[in-house]
């Protein structure tokens, strides 16, 4: 008797179906609002906003350059770097 009979299959598929629709969607990191931050925190607020618009900026130009994901790496982080020198 096999173990991938049709009748074996079918509870594994509908607990495999139950898993899908129950995981959630992964979201991503939203921006930090300064305004939304207490008084002490918003200047590290504001740093960090900055810089989530930095890799954002840089992600979008990997993407637009369709730069394969083994090399995307080293490529945002030569674009993080060519900002920092502008700056």
């Amino acid at each position: 008797m096999s173990l991938f009979t049709e009748a074996h299959l079918k509870p594994i598929i509908f607990i495999a179906a139950i898993a899908l629709l129950a995981t959630t969607p992964a979201r991503a990191q939203p921006l930090v609002d300064p305004s939304k931050v207490a008084p002490e925190y918003r200047e590290a607020a504001e740093k960090r906003r900055a810089e989530q618009i930095r890799q954002r900026e840089c992600a979008l130009k990997a993407d637009l350059a369709k730069v394969l994901p083994r090399d995307r790496t080293d490529f945002l982080n030569h674009c993080l770097e060519a900002i920092a020198a502008k700056q």
